[in-house]
């Protein structure tokens, strides 16, 4: 998969590309999030888990560190995790990720140099606030040799 970018001009159209890029996620996926505060990544989520057909509401799971989604449609559950505040690999291991990570779609948010050894294959999405207002870039790439032949175009 060769890198893509895509530009959100609202928070709205965030979300319907994460309804976009579900269509390409399965069991067993693994989707490393980062990007500063306030970039978007719960709301890239949001959309994410209205494409996938899953048990909401969708907030961030700062506190709660890990949520479950189940489906609604008998599709993946969305494993939904935010590694802000983990300090480092035993914490995330604690987690057991590994447990479900075959049959759900997992997202991690702030994974980035946490979770990458849980499959060798994940896609990487990173989201920058743009030059104005709720304008957001997000650069996506996929890893391993599940995302070599997948197009974002």
């Amino acid at each position: 998969m060769r890198p893509a970018e895509f530009r959100a001009a609202t928070a709205e159209e965030t979300r319907t590309l994460g309804a976009r890029l579900s269509a390409l996620l399965g069991p067993g996926d693994l989707v490393v999030l980062s990007g500063p505060l306030g970039a978007g990544k719960t709301t890239l989520v949001q959309g994410l888990a209205e494409g996938l057909k899953v048990r909401g509401p969708i907030t961030s799971p700062t506190f709660v560190i890990a949520r479950v989604h189940p489906s609604l449609s008998g599709g993946p559950a969305l494993v939904h995790v935010d590694a802000y505040r983990l300090g480092g690999f035993p914490e995330v291991d604690d987690l057991d990720l590994d447990a479900s990570l075959e049959e759900s779609v997992t997202v991690v948010e702030w994974g980035e140099g946490l979770v990458e050894g849980l499959s060798e294959d994940r896609l990487e999405v990173h989201i920058e606030r743009g030059a104005e207002g709720e304008e957001r870039l997000v650069r996506l790439s996929g890893v391993g040799p599940r995302w070599s032949a997948v197009s974002l175009a």
